[in-house]
């Protein structure tokens, strides 16, 4: 018996020993109603497979201590309710996990009830084609470079044009056709080296440390977005920690930053993040004839005021510039091709959010500067072309969300946006490649203004809910100002666990503010239309795993296009870097009529599975797209951006708390080209008549986790294009050396990156 007993402290101490090394850390955060955004107290928070778990205060805040580390599924439930579950939570001992759960209410059948964990969550403004990313899926995506916006490219109907670009084509729109929302504040552009005019670059400028989680809408998008045609990436920015100062330190392939969080108040919190590349230092040491470099600032203030009032102040900047080195021959003829792009970006912002019973109201005061530098000379550093430009909105945006019963909610609001535009354009005559002689020589200042309205009614009756809306826009440096667009979209849920969606809307974008300044008589021009329908498929296989299968229709009128290129419309232009190979076309500088149409149309099937008590998760996209356009000469053509098959499949495995590894194959058909005649001249009856071949590419990432103290450090190799396989783009032909170059990557690109968390 004493033996026994003996035995038995013995193995309660080692018991209680072991448990006690066991890193372990905290998960706060709050439950909220999704309509009305009302906290709810009382919500039960349990952390899964775990014995962890609290219940939401009065003011629906939570806090669940000392949680050993790991990643896990946390799930909300309250009476009245649909429980949601959020996978991919990371917990550490180096910072308490923040996350917020938004409950819809249902109606509770008394005959059964069926608790069933919840792991993806609508978006109600986005009633179709939705997708939402946490920042663990974005973090760990192979070769992603934990940049928000390629992470958006493994989704259905996203388009990859360049590799080592952020361009985004989606179901066959322009990179000019996406919408930026960051915490509320619509904006341009959130990539260094961005196009003017577009919404593409190189690489976000956001820091994925500090987004909680994205929404990316391909279509169907509700009344409340306006002013773009194809897609809304939204990114929710999360709140610092309020219970000490803390950080991270990141040295990773391209950049190496500093994190710093912490309290403000009792009630409010802070984040702040500095971020410098040092591509300099590898392109130098690489023997290459030009530098990029940039900064890149985050700094963002959450202050609850009072028990209705939360305020909001943003503040981002990126600055960005390219150097050259011409120091011999070859690096003289390479650099006159290069379009130099030097810019700074300035983001600002302060949002209001306001509740009260059965709804909330969101005043957003927003501010996106813009100073562009464009240049390119020739070999001899004569002038080919150059651009100064200014782009300064000021934006005023006001929203009501009011939920009018359990089954119906209405959003009204209005947005303001005064527009001050300087652009110092000067092209020389140039003949490109087809033997057009262009040219274009604007010095202007000049001030304008946007608004919108906009009112929209969510209605549901049984397994039937409808959104339906309107939305009217004016941009005054155009004749013909405004633009009415009604939307609607139908879901139906027939069975259990199935929906179905239909989506029918007139969306409308005002055309670039370079196309119209560029050109005197561009003034002329009119909102760009797309009358969009798509029909969708959606399937929970089982409690982790979703099946979407969508089929839409795109079609576009009152496209701008070219008077003095007849076959060019813009609909073609704004994705690479651009310059003297596209006739600097994506700037506008040619004289542009609203007359071009075209139309794209795909189906899409998506599969996902969630990290959840199976450690795996994945997700496999299948797109087929055809998109077509003509311009002034009346041929219909392949759009330059017409890929016609992209398959992606990726996923991971979490072997333990500190071991996990993922991967990514992408296969997508080439997308069209001009090829070159004989002489290296371009013919206009061969435009976008070739493809560029097939792409292949799989990515490898490898991420080990090291709790050390109240410290963790995160180190993980990252494997792109690990098979070596050529990746093709346009051919281009190279003068100094006669020869055809058809190769848009350098082979196998390995990083190793290292983050310290305090």
């Amino acid at each position: 018996m004493l033996k026994i007993s003996f035995h038995l402290i013995i193995t309660i101490c080692m018991t209680g020993w072991l448990s006690a090394q066991q890193p372990r850390g905290d998960i706060t955060g709050t439950v909220f109603d999704a309509t009305t955004n009302e906290p709810l107290m009382g919500a039960n928070i349990l952390v899964l497979n775990s014995n962890s778990g609290a219940a939401a205060d009065k003011n629906g805040v939570f806090l669940i201590e000392n949680v050993v580390a790991g990643t896990y599924a946390v799930r909300a439930d309250m009476i009245g309710y649909t429980s949601v579950t959020i996978p991919d939570v990371v917990v550490s001992p180096a910072r308490p996990v923040r996350i917020e759960f938004q409950l819809k209410e249902t109606v509770i059948e008394v005959s059964s009830v069926t608790v069933r964990p919840d792991y993806f969550t609508e978006v109600a403004d986005k009633p179709v084609s939705t997708q939402i990313q946490s920042n663990e899926e974005i973090r760990r995506l192979p070769g992603g470079l934990e940049d928000v916006v390629r992470a958006v490219s493994i989704l259905p109907g996203v388009a990859q044009v360049q590799a080592g670009r952020n361009d985004l084509i989606v179901r066959g729109g322009a990179p000019s056709e996406n919408l930026y929302v960051v915490d509320g504040i619509e904006v341009p552009n959130i990539n260094h080296f961005g196009t003017q005019g577009a919404s593409g670059g190189p690489l976000s400028f956001i820091n994925l440390d500090y987004v909680d989680y994205t929404s990316f809408s391909s279509g169907g998008f509700s009344v409340r977005y306006g002013d773009k045609l194809s897609s809304v990436l939204t990114l929710n920015l999360s709140e610092g920690r309020k219970d000490r100062i803390g950080g991270k330190a990141t040295l990773s392939a391209t950049q190496f930053g500093l994190n710093l969080e912490g309290p403000v108040s009792d009630e409010g919190s802070f984040i702040f993040s500095a971020r410098r590349s040092y591509l300099d230092l590898i392109f130098k040491a690489a023997g290459f004839g030009f530098v990029p470099e940039y900064w890149d600032f985050l700094l963002k203030t959450d202050l609850k005021i009072s028990v209705t009032d939360r305020i909001r102040l943003l503040g981002i900047a990126a600055l960005d510039q390219t150097r050259f080195f011409n120091d011999t021959a070859e690096k003289r003829y390479t650099n006159s091709r290069i379009l130099g792009n030097n810019q700074n970006i300035v983001i600002g912002g302060i949002g209001w959010r306001h509740l009260f019973k059965g709804g909330y109201t969101d005043l957003l005061l927003g501010q996106n500067i813009t100073d562009f530098n464009f240049e390119q000379t020739d070999s001899l550093k004569n002038p080919l072309f150059t651009n100064d430009a200014l782009e300064h909105e000021s934006i005023l945006t006001a929203n009501l969300v009011y939920n009018l019963s359990e089954k119906t909610e209405i959003t009204a609001g209005m947005q303001g946006k005064w527009i001050r535009l300087k652009n110092d354009l000067f092209l020389p005559a140039f003949t490109d490649n087809f033997g057009t002689r262009i040219a274009a020589n604007t010095n202007i200042d000049t001030t304008a203004l946007k608004a919108a309205a906009w009112f929209q009614i969510n209605q549901a009756w049984g397994p039937v809910r409808i959104t339906a809306g309107g939305r009217y826009d004016h941009f005054n440096l155009i004749e013909k100002a405004g633009a009415w667009s009604p939307r609607i979209s139908i879901q139906v849920q027939p069975l259990l666990f199935t929906e179905i969606n239909i989506s029918l809307g007139r969306y409308h974008q005002a055309p670039s503010y370079i196309w119209v300044v560029s050109q005197e008589n561009n003034s002329k021009l009119e909102q760009i239309q797309v009358d969009q329908i798509i029909v969708g498929l959606e399937r929970m296989l089982r409690f982790d795993t979703k099946l979407s299968l969508e089929w839409y229709y795109k079609n576009y009128s009152k496209y701008p296009a070219s008077q003095t290129r007849p076959y060019l419309i813009m609909a073609n232009t704004g994705a690479g870097f651009g310059g003297s190979d596209e006739g600097w076309a994506s700037f506008g500088v040619d004289p542009l009529i609203s007359e071009g149409t075209g139309y794209a149309r795909g189906a899409e099937l998506f599969i996902q599975k969630r990290l959840s008590d199976v450690p795996v998760y994945g997700v496999m996209s299948v797109t087929w797209n055809e998109t077509r356009f003509k311009a002034l000469d009346g041929v219909s053509r392949p759009g330059s951006f017409d890929q016609r098959w992209i398959f992606n499949f990726g996923g991971g495995y979490v072997f333990s708390n500190t071991w996990e590894i993922s991967f990514k194959y992408r296969f997508a058909t080439g997308r069209p080209y001009t090829p070159y005649n004989e002489d290296l001249s371009k013919s206009a009856f061969l435009y976008n008549s070739e493809r560029i071949r097939l792409n292949r590419i799989t990515d490898i990432r490898v991420d080990r986790r090291w709790f050390i103290g109240k410290t963790v450090l995160i180190t993980y190799v990252d494997l792109q294009n690990v098979f070596n396989r050529k990746i093709y783009d346009v051919p281009r032909y190279n003068a100094f050396d006669n020869t055809f170059e058809e190769s848009g990557s350098i082979g196998i690109l390995p990083s190793i990156g290292i983050s310290f968390i305090f």
